[in-house]
């Protein structure tokens, strides 16, 4: 770095450098007044960490610190949203501030705060894959619903809107598709989830055969044969069960392996989601014939709402992964239009031949 005065473009951008560290280390501790234990502690640890970035733009700063400014849009909305929710939606947000960092380009950054940014970023990754793993189950169900029940109500009321019948029939099927599209979804969301669990718990030790251990006969030792079913080749096996055996009756290392698999979700859980989800997004392509709108006016309005609803859940989806955004919601919006307007453009032909 230059030992010369900085100029006033140096300067404007240290002060906004030390604006965004003062705005960001107030979101991490806002984010651990919302939580306990070892979250907590992690969050506060960050916190510490962009107050030393923030010493840093101090130091070059000297006298020239002057009136404290606001932080960036982005950082400034990330502190409401994790004052007011403290959310999963809220780290992936700040996951995704964190890759923005700016600092690898700046030649008046160290590249100790260069790593901090980048290791930060996979802080939050962590943190967020906690919470994204308590609610997946259930999430993916009601995104899945929901998008479905856009989709496909929104293609049945073009398909049949196109064959040229009534605006009463459009309706009643509207309505028909989305009874039996909730009712269907949610059964098949609560099928999949219990069979995924069954099958997860069928492949668990059994808890019965810890107790089986210290029974076994040292010699033949039979509990090798566990390990070496898991994956351990003959040796390592051997050399595990011979630990097992030294250590009991302590011992507590028959105990399942395989993690809690929360994002599975329960069954009901996932199936009510589903039906409710599904429902709430197949119920928008009928309202504007709920309302008596009819023909095109019908159409383009059905049209638009769900192309708002898609755009919406695209959104949510991206926010959460913490992917773009934006692309995520364009995709939806591109998948949804060409399922409706291939149904739509089937419907006028099938209309035409009858």
């Amino acid at each position: 770095m230059s030992q010369m005065a900085p100029s006033a473009k140096d300067v404007k951008r240290w002060r906004q450098y030390l604006a965004d560290e003062r705005a960001e280390a107030a979101v991490y501790r806002d984010l651990a007044g919302r939580r306990t234990g070892e979250e907590r502690g992690i969050l506060l640890a960050l916190a510490d960490a962009e107050g030393r970035h923030e010493q840093h733009w101090r130091n070059l700063l000297g006298d020239r610190v002057g009136m404290p400014l606001k932080g960036d849009i982005r950082t400034r909305i990330l502190g409401v949203l994790a004052r007011r929710f403290g959310s999963v939606f809220v780290l992936a947000l700040a996951q995704r501030a964190e890759t923005r960092s700016p600092y690898a380009t700046d030649a008046d950054a160290t590249e100790a705060m260069t790593a901090d940014e980048q290791i930060h970023a996979e802080v939050i990754r962590a943190l967020a894959a906690r919470g994204r793993n308590r609610l997946s189950g259930t999430f993916r169900a009601a995104v899945f619903g929901a998008n479905d029940g856009l989709v496909s109500n929104l293609a049945l009321v073009l398909g049949i809107s196109g064959s040229g019948v009534s605006n009463h029939i459009v309706l009643i099927t509207g309505l028909a598709g989305l009874l039996a599209g909730a009712l269907s979804m949610g059964a098949g969301e609560y099928v999949s989830v219990r069979s995924q669990r069954e099958l997860l718990e069928a492949s668990s030790p059994d808890s019965a055969a810890r107790d089986a251990v210290q029974h076994l006969d040292v010699d033949a030792n039979e509990l090798a044969l566990v390990y070496r079913a898991r994956g351990m080749t003959h040796e390592e096996a051997d050399a595990k069960a011979s630990e097992v055996l030294r250590l009991l009756p302590t011992d507590d290392d028959m105990a399942p392996d395989v993690d809690e698999h929360e994002s599975i979700g329960t069954g009901l859980g996932a199936a009510g989601a589903s039906f409710c989800f599904f429902a709430s997004g197949a119920v928008i392509p009928v309202l504007p014939y709920l309302f008596g709108l009819e023909g095109y006016v019908a159409l383009a309005v059905s049209a638009v709402l769900v192309g708002i609803a898609l755009i919406c859940t695209g959104l949510v989806v991206g926010l959460l992964s913490g992917g773009p955004p934006v692309k995520r919601a364009l995709r939806q919006l591109a998948i949804g239009y060409g399922a409706a307007g291939a149904t739509y453009l089937l419907g006028l032909a099938f209309g035409g031949g009858v």
